[in-house]
């Protein structure tokens, strides 16, 4: 093998070795941080249901003049939403999910994020007005307190 015919085969593997490192180098900037764009959809799909699920149970109040108990809280409030004439007739425009999602009261108690976990509902009705926390388990995402009226209905991601 002559002397040109080898700095062609050399040039050649180093140009394709150049073009595997360059791709990997891209690779390894690109997809951390896409991963992160994705973790913020979702936050952002999580925190706008769990608002969803404030509105509802202001609307609750509203109509039965105190929120729903602990217990069985939030399915009591999905049988709300789906036998309430006015909640049936606009659920669809005041609890208006964020695309590829449509509104369904069954699903407002769960997480968009999987594995699609249910909310946590506590009301503490020993305090004058009622408060409660509505907690998502898969982040430290809340709204309202159960020891400070001042943050009833208010979001802790503000």
């Amino acid at each position: 093998m002559d002397l040109e015919t080898r700095n062609k085969i050399i040039t050649i593997v180093l140009g394709v070795v150049i073009v595997f490192l360059g791709y990997y180098l891209y690779r390894s900037i690109v997809d951390p941080y896409e991963e992160v764009l994705q973790e913020q959809y979702m936050t952002e799909r999580v925190q706008h249901r769990m608002t969803l699920v404030r509105d509802a149970l202001i609307q609750y109040r509203n109509e039965q003049g105190e929120f729903p108990p602990t217990d069985g809280g939030l399915d009591t409030l999905i049988q709300f939403l789906k036998t309430n004439q006015r909640m049936v007739e606009q659920g669809e425009s005041l609890f208006e999910e964020l695309p590829p999602s449509q509104y369904n009261p069954d699903s407002l108690k769960y997480s968009p994020r999987p594995p699609h976990n249910e909310f946590q509902y506590t009301l503490n009705d020993t305090l004058r007005p009622q408060i409660y926390l509505l907690e998502d388990p898969d982040s430290d995402n809340a709204i309202g307190d159960l020891e400070r009226t001042t943050l009833l209905n208010a979001p802790n991601w503000n």
